[in-house]
């Protein structure tokens, strides 16, 4: 994809997600729309995936471990091809299967049912550690938020990748600096981020998680030191897209009213 139609992308993704979340009354669209650039670059340009051959053994494994940006998760495979996109109508629905976490049962795509916060980067090294073994060339990335980084099992698993030189293991930590109830700063700050990944034996890069040019180039450049696992801090906006929604901690739980609906499209299509 071209930059400007991986943009087209991240703004359909966005109002999916809207549409989504307002229809079904649920929340994380701050989330979502914080995420929506980096999905976009990763099925728009990076991800070596077939829509036709989901089970592809030598596909790579995309793991939401940041499971409550599931609307957001279900509308990108939905627009790479790994399922209708009237299914999108499923979510959060009775009866359906496109759930409020994020869920892999019934929807190809989806490697990893997630929501639990810290359970998708061990995961993730298990997979990374399964194809060094085995020679495979798939590989792994796992989308994380900021404050998951709150949770330990994830620096033993950053431990854990450091060891086995799993080089092809990429994390992207979408840090829009706001979790829950609060921001970061003010529940478990986080920095010196970067040079924590450093010091754990990780190859580190910054990036600006909105800017699909530095995102792409910086994703295919993995791995950014052979021999060690990839940490990619994207540095994003919580809500972008809705200048309303930016930056504010109300849009972790709360969903666009009807009429808010209408104006919050207005803005992605505009954006």
């Amino acid at each position: 994809m071209t930059d400007e139609e991986t943009r087209a992308l991240a703004r359909t993704l966005r109002a999916h997600s809207l549409r989504m979340i307002s229809s079904a009354k649920t929340s994380h669209i701050g989330s979502c729309l914080s995420l929506a650039d980096i999905l976009a670059v990763l099925y728009g340009s990076v991800l070596r995936v077939d829509p036709k051959k989901p089970d592809w053994p030598d596909r790579d494994r995309l793991i939401v471990s940041k499971g409550h940006a599931a609307a957001v998760t279900y509308a990108a495979v939905a627009e790479a091809g790994f399922m209708p996109i009237e299914r999108l109508g499923e979510y959060a629905r009775n009866g359906g299967q496109l759930y409020g976490h994020v869920t892999h049962a019934g929807v190809p795509g989806v490697e990893m049912s997630s929501g639990s916060l810290g359970h998708g980067l061990p995961v993730g090294t298990g997979m990374a550690l399964t194809g060094k073994r085995e020679g495979r060339p798939w590989r792994v990335f796992v989308l994380m938020s900021d404050g998951e980084c709150d949770e330990g099992s994830n620096w033993e698993a950053m431990m854990f990748a450091a060891h086995h030189k799993l080089d092809n293991l990429t994390i992207v930590i979408d840090y829009n600096k706001i979790q829950s109830l609060d921001f970061v700063d003010k529940t478990i700050g986080l920095e010196p981020l970067a040079d924590k990944f450093t010091a754990f034996g990780w190859g580190v890069r910054e990036v600006d998680g909105h800017d699909v040019s530095a995102l792409r180039r910086t994703l295919e450049s993995v791995p950014i030191e052979p021999g060690k696992p990839n940490a990619i801090i994207a540095h994003t906006v919580k809500g972008k897209g809705v200048s309303w929604m930016e930056n504010k901690v109300l849009w972790h739980y709360r969903q666009p009213a009807e009429d808010e609906l209408a104006k919050a499209l207005a803005e992605v299509a505009a954006s």
